[in-house]
């Protein structure tokens, strides 16, 4: 490293915390002592498992030869040295399969235990369950056990559905290393997998030896490496780290268990093999005093335990050991199936068994219902009854399955139903929480029962009447007798619906559901035709999700017709759900149908669908121009929405998002003579979006025209600040005085500012976006009455700049809708540089100083094609210049702020020597000294550094201001020139600094 770099390094560093440098992996190869003290502090910097991840990746990197050919890895006592300490990074974590699979991927842990082998002297090429473990030496048996410890353990990981991604060595210069790794990781899976019996069995082997183990330590692999005593101390019965048969034994028992229980799936009578062996494994921790060398997860071996007695039947429900869980599946093994239910209503009130296990136990039940079992239906209705009220309790959405049960429910499950709600609530003193949640199941069952009797049934009950008081219970009455009423009325249905002949033998339930999936039109019809064969109700209740506008349920609910009035609500609503989820071409079909349906009775709803298809096909051609299509809307669709602007139809329900959106239309694709020439003047009075419209269109088309001609402006100013403004009433105080209440909630405008806002975010037209931010940027100004801290924007000349009534505008609002205004707007063009400014602007008058800079480096970047160009005059303006100065400065950056002191008309030499006086900056300093070409600047550099005795600072100031394009007597286009150049630079520097 050169001097210069140096100091450059000592200057950046000099005005930072220093932090610690990482220690390499090849440190701990010149050093054999390094690592045993890296591995004994308290945070370590590479972590153990990063440490065995970069000592495996540098001995595995493959080498190459003189004919530049790729060859595996060298045998060179470099690399044996790298593997062996990872080995001992390994024994320094106790060999704990939990942290080392946790850390590492199956790779290089493969490649971590082979190596164990290897220096364990385990046999080569001898399968391990032909090894005699006891005879041979410990930490040879110990190798051997640990290695199938882990291949049973990977094979149950491997079945999880959700594995983490660790962080694994790159073993080959490939480029995807991802891919590569998962095909190692499969094939290592596919092998140990075909050798589970073997690791089985030797683990098995294990169990039956009685003598105390030993494993490998730090010291161990220290002499195995010196080759001091490799036939000696290592392999005898007192060297490494004793393990005793206990702990072992208590490890590979929870081992065992895993497997057998992984494999129970395919193999029931291995659920008994695993409850064995981890019956053994409770027992052993029990035994043990300290459990310093068994790691294993005591909650998972409590599932297991817990898992295995079920599915063996391995307990009596008499035992006052026995859980909950286990008393469920011993009175499910008995088929007493009464005493599920009972237990059930008991944990209504008591709540030990979790939601997810009561309906597991109603899903097995479900089951067996399927695979044929005779008598479990009624079972199936009680058990989903008892979890509907628990749900209930606990303020749970019901489930699906209970609102079907009450689609056909017999009294004799109201019954039912009415005497768990009256078991499940404490007897003594039920909570308030309790009650209240009880009173809305009550209602939430009434509201749902078709049958007016088993309605009455209900609300004559006991439970009822205490918890709803007499003004609801009469309420809830009426409605009931109200709604039997309309759905008992019926009219002939229309002839041409009978066309599909209905077919029973499908049930309610499933007809249902493929009502609610289906999107196509006929088979819609079909379904409802095949429904209406099989039961009278209104089926556009099936899914609570469909929706229609408000303005138009009236007219739907009036079709006396209920199998017409079915099918034009849902065809509607399925239409209106496409449309927000984009999915236009299933809309389509959607609406024509229902277009085709409705001409034949209706005219009114006929001229509905008719304004639904529009905003429809607007909202497919914004969405396109919202994708990037430059496509203009056909001629006709312009057509289409200029008729409804001036449609006119008496007792024609409208919605306003109609024609709120087909302003925005004509706006965004520039038909502004329409808007400004063409609209009927009684619509403009009428509408508030045309009168907007309107407004925006004629001041965008004035823009660039003489200041006497923007009489539109000042109304467009006019109607925004009444949108902005709220109502005042005056109020005397208690000391006589009259103080000034704004109702925020009150908008005096023509539209309230929610639905201006919403109506904004519908433009994407830059000029119309341009002129409404100008116009709220002039606005803010005005009310915060603060002149050194203005935004900018442009066209702001076009505004007026004085307010009558200042008070009556509401100041928040204002700066809440400039905000969002330019934030939407950027999202549709964040290369606005315009927009950029503004934005920037606006973080600095709010003292958010990094956001600033940063939008102000943007606006520099986009305009300059990331400053390889000059930055326009008029972007970079000395305001812009002079806030960008105060941004540094406020973030300590102070020699940043002598940089760009030169960037302005008249060189700040005041600012920039104040700046550089300073001491404590936050910037690289001197490493900006490339940046300066004022020579002025580097001579008062020079100077300061003399002063404060900075001998390299000053050298560095001085090779800057001795460079020839910096001679005071060149020409003037050199001297612009080096300026130039140096200005890139440092614009390019800041940006990788604050992008």
């Amino acid at each position: 490293m050169s001097a210069e770099a140096a100091d450059r390094v000592a200057a950046v560093t000099s005005s930072r915390p220093s932090t610690p440098l990482q220690t390499s992996w090849f440190e701990f190869l010149l050093d054999g002592s390094l690592l045993e003290k890296h591995l004994q502090k308290s945070n370590p910097d590479p972590t153990p498992v990063q440490l065995i991840v970069q000592f495996l990746e540098q001995a595995s990197k493959p080498s190459v030869n003189e004919q530049n050919q790729v060859q595996p890895p060298a045998d060179n006592r470099r690399n044996r040295t790298l593997k062996l300490l990872a080995l001992k990074v390994a024994a320094h974590m106790k060999w704990d399969l939990d942290s080392l699979e946790k850390g590492l991927t199956i790779p290089v842990l493969n490649m971590l235990l082979n190596e164990l082998l290897c220096v364990s002297k385990v046999p080569p090429g001898v399968k391990h369950v032909d090894l005699d473990l006891s005879t041979l030496p410990p930490t040879t048996a110990m190798a051997v056990i640990i290695y199938n410890r882990w291949a049973i353990r990977t094979i149950v990981l491997s079945s999880f559905p959700e594995k983490q991604t660790k962080p694994g060595p790159h073993q080959m210069n490939m480029l995807n290393i991802v891919q590569q790794e998962k095909e190692m990781t499969e094939n290592i899976l596919t092998v140990l997998k075909e050798q589970a019996t073997d690791s089985i069995t030797v683990l098995e082997g294990a169990l039956q030896l009685k003598k105390d183990f030993y494993v490998h330590t730090l010291r161990t692999l220290d002499l195995l490496a010196a080759d001091a005593a490799a036939n000696g101390e290592t392999e005898s019965s007192t060297a490494g780290l004793r393990i005793s048969a206990d702990d072992l034994h208590c490890q590979v028992h929870y081992d065992l268990g895993g497997i057998f229980f992984q494999q129970g799936c395919t193999d029931q009578p291995t659920y008994e093999k695993a409850r064995d062996h981890f019956r053994q494994t409770k027992e052993l921790l029990k035994k043990l005093d300290s459990t310093v060398h068994v790691h294993l997860d005591e909650k998972r071996l409590a599932g297991y335990w817990n898992a295995c007695r079920a599915l063996t039947g391995d307990c009596d429900p008499c035992d006052p050991q026995t859980t909950p869980y286990d008393q469920i599946n011993s009175l499910i093994r008995a088929h007493n199936y009464q005493a599920v239910i009972e237990a059930f209503i008991k944990d209504n009130v008591s709540r030990s068994l979790p939601n997810h296990f009561r309906r597991s136990v109603l899903r097995e039940f479900l089951y067996k219902v399927q695979q044929g079992e005779s008598g479990l239906d009624e079972v199936c209705h009680k058990l989903c009854v008892c979890n509907a009220v628990r749900d209930a309790l606990e303020g749970e959405i019901l489930s699906i399955r209970f609102q079907q049960l009450l689609l056909k429910p017999s009294k004799r499950m109201v019954d039912f139903i009415l005497e768990v709600c009256t078991r499940s609530l404490e007897k003594d003193r039920p909570s308030e929480t309790s009650r209240r949640n009880m009173a809305g199941f009550m209602k939430t069952l009434c509201e749902s029962l078709e049958d007016l009797s088993l309605v009455f049934v209900v609300s004559s009950h006991k439970l009822f009447m205490e918890l709803l008081k007499e003004e609801e219970r009469k309420v809830l009455v009426e409605q009931m007798r109200k709604r039997s009423a309309t759905i008992n009325l019926s009219a002939k249905p229309l002839p041409s619906f009978y066309d599909i002949p209905a077919s029973a033998s499908v049930n309610i339930g499933q007809l249902e559901q493929q009502l609610i999936l289906s999107l196509e039109p006929r088979r819609i019809r079909q379904i409802l035709i095949e429904l209406h064969g099989m039961t009278e109700r209104p089926f556009w209740r099936v899914n609570s999700k469909w929706e229609v506008p408000p303005d138009y349920i009236n007219v739907i609910l009036g079709i006396k017709d209920n199998l017409t009035k079915d099918l034009v609500y849902i065809l509607m609503a399925k239409g209106l759900h496409c449309i927000s989820i984009k999915d236009f071409v299933h809309a389509r079909l959607l609406f024509s149908a229902c277009l085709e349906l409705v001409t034949e009775f209706s005219p009114k709803l006929r001229q509905v669908m008719l304004n639904e298809m529009l905003l429809l096909e607007v909202r497919a051609h914004e969405t396109m121009a919202a994708e990037g299509s430059k496509e203009r809307p056909p001629p006709d669709l312009v057509s289409r929405v200029r008729g409804y602007l001036e449609m006119r139809i008496h007792d024609l329900p409208l919605r306003q998002v109609v024609g709120e959106e087909c302003v925005a239309f004509m706006l965004n694709w520039r038909e502004n003579d329409y808007l400004t020439l063409q609209v009927p003047p009684s619509l403009v009075m009428n509408n508030p979006y045309i009168k907007l419209g309107q407004l925006l269109a004629s001041t965008c088309k004035e823009l660039p025209g003489p200041k006497e001609s923007r009489r539109t402006a000042k109304e467009l100013w006019d109607v925004v600040v009444q949108i902005c403004s709220v109502s005042i009433q005056h109020k005397r105080n208690s000391d006589g005085r009259v103080g000034l209440i704004k109702q925020r909630e009150s908008s005096m405008g023509i539209l309230q500012r929610s639905k201006f806002i919403t109506f904004v975010k519908k433009l994407r037209e830059p000029l119309v976006l341009t002129t409404l931010i100008s116009l709220f940027v002039r606005l803010h100004s005005i009310v915060r009455d603060d002149i050194v801290n203005e935004v900018t924007a442009e066209h702001l000349s076009i505004w007026p700049s004085t307010l009558p009534n200042i008070q009556a505008v509401d100041v928040e609002a204002v700066a809440v809708t400039v905000k969002e205004l330019v934030s939407y707007a950027l999202t549709l063009n964040p290369n606005n540089q315009s927009w950029l400014i503004t934005q920037a602007d606006i973080y600095f008058v709010t003292n958010q100083y990094s956001a600033a800079l940063n939008l102000y480096l943007q606006a520099g970047a986009v305009c300059s094609d990331f400053f390889t160009k000059a930055v326009p005059p008029d972007v970079y303006t000395d305001q812009v210049l002079k806030r960008m100065i105060k941004c540094c400065s406020m973030m300590n950056c102070h020699t940043q702020v002598a940089v760009l002191c030169q960037f302005l008309r008249e060189v700040d030499y005041m600012t920039a020597f104040k700046a550089l006086q300073e001491q404590n900056s936050h910037d690289a300093m001197d490493s900006f000294y490339d940046y300066i070409w004022d020579v002025t600047i580097l001579e008062y550099l020079t100077h300061i550094h003399h002063k404060r005795g900075e001998t390299e600072k000053r050298q560095i100031a001085i090779k800057a201001i001795g460079q020839t394009e910096l001679n005071t007597s060149n020409p003037e286009e050199v001297l612009q020139l080096a300026a130039h150049k140096r200005k890139k630079r440092f614009l390019q520097a800041m940006a990788k600094l604050y992008f």
